[in-house]
């Protein structure tokens, strides 16, 4: 990460009014050197689009707050990564002095993002959500750019399994009746996002279960 884009996320914390920190130890997680696509280029994309559907929001900067913890803690070998994600923000942002209906709410989100599938009415979750997902969206280029991301981080799984993991969760979101909740969402994303997972669920000839 440049120093112009540490800056730049560093700014954005600080404008949520909470010990800068905070934000500096967050930015150091997002940083890791085993992160290829969970990285601090990702929190910025979630940043953005939790700007573009900010208006859907019941309270937008605790979505951004969930957006700073949701991949806090990562690490591709293990399956509670969101489960201490949210462990952390409970923790840190009670520590920083934010009030415990707000920790809460935070906490809630990050845990939503294991499955992305918030209650109908859930607005907060859907923008979260719906930022998170946003990347399957992407240009070819990007989208392209994102799949191999993944399958760096995943270096250490086998190419078959790999493939077999893959095709499963690309066959668990096609499933889905919508991959996005909010209405910019659904209008903007969802065609294109199906496509970009039906291509790549081609190109990988099959499977059944995994990384993401």
């Amino acid at each position: 990460m440049s120093d112009a884009a540490r800056t730049a996320l560093l700014t954005r914390w600080n404008a949520l009014g909470l010990p800068a920190p905070y934000g500096q130890k967050l930015l150091d997680r997002w940083a890791e050197p085993h992160r290829r696509y969970h990285d601090t280029a990702h929190l910025a994309a979630v940043l953005a689009r939790i700007d573009e559907l900010a208006g859907h929001a019941a309270d937008p900067d605790v979505v951004r707050l969930a957006a700073w913890f949701h991949d806090a803690v990562y690490r591709p070998d293990r399956t509670e990564n969101e489960e201490r994600s949210a462990h952390l923000a409970e923790v840190a942002l009670t520590e920083a002095g934010l009030a415990a209906g707000d920790v809460a709410e935070v906490a809630r989100l990050v845990r939503l993002t294991v499955a992305h599938d918030p209650a109908a009415g859930d607005r907060n979750g859907e923008v979260l959500c719906d930022a998170d997902l946003a990347v399957l969206a992407g240009t070819p280029e990007d989208y392209g750019a994102y799949a191999a991301a993944v399958r760096e981080e995943y270096g250490f799984v086998p190419d078959d399994a790999f493939r077999e993991g893959r095709a499963g969760v690309l066959r668990q979101l096609l499933a889905l009746p919508r991959l996005f909740r909010t209405p910019y969402g659904q209008r903007e994303w969802e065609q294109r996002a199906r496509h970009n997972l039906t291509t790549e669920l081609e190109l990988l000839g099959g499977g059944s279960h995994s990384p993401r």
